[in-house]
């Protein structure tokens, strides 16, 4: 894992522009503290921090191929670099180091953007073409790991974090309305903007070629075939996918550095924390975070039966409202950008934690987007069964789950009743997007806290639309998974890098694997989500494998964070943190807030969260990256 950047330009002065690399490095040392090099021409420079993880002795970086024709700076792993160096050396290629650095470079040697097919894993990196005088820039499938670019006046920079390219003297930075008007609706942003005007981000499982001149061509490389199998049996599916994600698990253990596991005790980290430890034949170190307040806001009971099952040395954090008040600007200067819910906050906790013992983490993110672990995909599809009785319809065809179907799993929504109320308020039994669309709405929670006058809401739906009327995607599960996956994913995957980079550690994780992915897409919607039950493979997976209790869970959690209850009490130090931000004259007149009856909105918005730390949030940015 490691941080890049560079800069692109026939304008800038060389040592002027070796200069501003410099500065771009010094602001990512944090994703990697142990080696700092250069890689400069006439027309390039970049910059790559490294932490070491795989070949500590000769794996530095930036490589260059032995005919001097490419040079890549590269953030990373790619797990079958084994597999894959075997086929190359079969080619006749030959190999100075044992890092997967230079397995990526000798593929891309061989096979052009063709080879981004041939990997499995995390990567974002730069390849310098010295005979064509192009850069290529290529991300992984599913954004695990971050780039990012701005084609200024003078050059093309590009980055591993937006404040590295803040170091730009050119660049001035200002909020991006687009961006903006996304993250209020849905607490993330759509397609490649960021909240930084000009500065985008290189999306998921896309490249792009800029030439010396600085044009840029982008192109998506690869993307879901949602072609169902209709073939095989649940069992034989369920089979097939414990034998990837065991595969997963197994190739993503290869370290040269100490190894460990996030351990929430929820079905994601618990199903990847024993298949490690069962790989390992030994147990392997795990890290949970839970908070003093209660058993609302507390795990652990989860995570130590895991944690007991495996063998493993099991480590624990309490983390506290002074944990709050003296981290969260720090945090926000590290995401880059407002984020959805408080949870990067404990995880930070966490990690710093786990990297007192380990220098590399596996973790379960990616198992609600993959597997179907959200409960509006069971709401969505209680309304479409309702009204398929209602319409007498239900036996006109095949649907994933009927009413009656359906009636065992609606348990799962006795905490649900606010949000049900707000989506059948309006637009009931209409077209499937716009009721997604009001499924992900987040907007509804702070119109009393932000000036909302400006939002275009027929457009935003629009943008919407793009991405969830995918052609030939035929359910609407696989529609809403789809969404999820190109969206609330990438947004999430980029708290787990910022969040596990602040501390220097590199985060893995398994699920994110293109073999299970496709596999998935594949299998027919009417087994994914049997008889509306969340998750219910992933349960089949990996019944008889984990402790009996995380199997049978009901209180899907997440990582809750207490600011409810910490902003309720006058006395408590978040209380007095967030008064003196809504009090403060900056706040007042950044123009973006409704600032009457601003405390009486902010009690009225607690029962949610997600207005305040939506408000937390944006004004934390401001003044982290604007007002500085």
């Amino acid at each position: 894992m490691c941080g890049i950047a560079g800069i692109l330009s026939l304008k800038i002065p060389q040592n002027e522009r070796f200069h501003q690399v410099e500065k771009m490095g010094e602001r990512i040392i944090h994703r990697g503290p142990d080696e700092l090099n250069y890689f400069e021409n006439d027309c390039l420079s970049m910059v790559h921090r490294r932490l070491c993880i795989i070949d500590l002795q000769t794996g530095s970086q930036p490589q260059t191929t032995t005919d001097g024709r490419y040079t890549i700076v590269y953030n990373g792993e790619v797990y079958n670099y084994l597999e894959l160096r075997q086929q190359l050396n079969q080619k006749g290629y030959t190999f100075r180091t044992q890092s997967d650095t230079e397995v990526v470079l000798n593929a891309y040697h061989a096979f052009g953007p063709e080879c981004l097919n041939q990997l499995i894993g995390m990567f974002a990196f730069a390849i310098w073409d010295n005979k064509e005088k192009t850069l290529f820039l290529a991300r992984d499938p599913f954004g695990i790991k971050p780039l990012y670019y701005w084609n200024g006046p003078h050059g093309f920079y590009f980055a591993s974090e937006i404040k590295s390219i803040l170091a730009a003297p050119d660049y001035k930075a200002s909020l991006d309305q687009t961006a903006y008007h996304d993250y209020l609706h849905f607490q993330f942003t759509l397609g490649n903007e960021t909240f930084f005007k000009d500065i985008f981000k290189l999306e998921p499982a896309h490249y792009a070629m800029v030439s010396r001149q600085r044009h840029i061509k982008i192109q998506r490389y690869w993307e879901p075939n949602f072609s169902v199998d209709s073939y095989h049996t649940e069992e034989g599916f369920t089979h097939k996918l414990i034998e990837l994600l065991t595969d997963s698990v197994r190739i993503q253990l290869r370290s040269d550095v100490p190894l460990g596991a996030y351990l929430s005790g929820g079905l994601d980290s618990s199903s990847v924390t024993v298949l490690a430890s069962d790989l390992l034949k030994r147990g392997i170190k795990t890290f949970t975070g839970k908070f003093p307040e209660g058993v609302n806001y507390d795990e652990s009971k989860y995570a130590k039966l895991v944690a007991e099952k495996t063998n493993s040395e099991y480590y624990e954090t309490s983390i506290t409202p002074k944990d709050f008040t003296e981290s969260i600007q720090k945090i926000i200067y590290h995401l880059d950008e407002p984020v959805a819910g408080p949870g990067s906050f404990p995880q930070y906790f966490v990690s710093k934690l786990a990297k007192q013992h380990v220098k590399v983490v596996l973790g379960g993110q990616g198992g609600d987007e993959l597997f179907g672990g959200y409960t509006r995909y069971l709401i969505g599809y209680l309304e479409e069964c309702i009204r398929a009785a209602i319409d007498e319809t239900i036996d006109d065809r095949p649907y994933v789950v009927t009413f009656s179907s359906i009636l065992e799993s609606l348990s799962s929504l006795k905490q649900y009743k606010p949000l049900l109320q707000y989506f059948w308020q309006d637009g009931l039994f209409g077209p499937l997007n716009q009721r997604y669309f009001r499924l992900t709405n987040k907007a509804s929670n702070i119109s009393d806290l932000f000036i909302t006058d400006e939002i275009d809401t027929q457009k935003i739906q629009n943008r919407f639309d793009q991405l969830f009327k995918r052609k030939n995607v035929f359910s609407y599960f696989n529609a809403m998974s789809y969404f999820d996956q190109q969206t609330l994913l990438p947004a999430l995957l980029q708290v787990e890098d910022r969040i596990s980079m602040a501390v220097s550690m590199e985060s893995r994780v398994p699920f994110l694997d293109r073999r299970i992915v496709e596999l998935l897409m594949k299998i027919p919607p009417t087994i994914k989500f049997k008889n509306g039950k969340l998750k219910y493979l992933l349960l089949q997976m990996m019944r008889g494998v984990l402790p009996k209790p995380i199997i049978d869970r009901k209180d899907k959690m997440g990582f809750p964070v207490p600011l409810a209850e910490w902003l309720r009490d006058p006395h408590n130090p978040v209380h007095h943190f967030v008064m003196d931000m809504i009090h403060s004259q900056k706040f007042k007149q950044r123009g973006i807030y409704q600032t009457q009856n601003l405390e009486q909105a902010l009690h009225e918005n607690l029962p949610s969260m997600r207005g305040v730390w939506g408000l937390i949030c944006v004004e934390l940015w401001h003044r982290t990256f604007l007002d500085s």
